[in-house]
């Protein structure tokens, strides 16, 4: 079993493209600051490292 990965929203995703908007609701993120736990697969590794200027991995 994998572990996990908490990310956190801290910038507006209001400015950017469609398809980056798109990511960042895909994993489950609405508000600033909100901070989500997701399985830390390939799949959500992927997805933080196409919005890293929106997101933060919090340890």
């Amino acid at each position: 079993m994998e572990g996990t990965i908490k990310i956190k929203l801290f910038r507006s995703p209001n400015s950017v493209p469609e398809k980056q908007k798109r990511v960042v609701k895909g994993l489950g993120l609405r508000k600033l600051n909100q901070v989500v736990e997701r399985p830390d697969t390939p799949v959500f590794r992927g997805m933080v490292k196409k919005v890293p200027h929106l997101l933060q991995v919090v340890e």
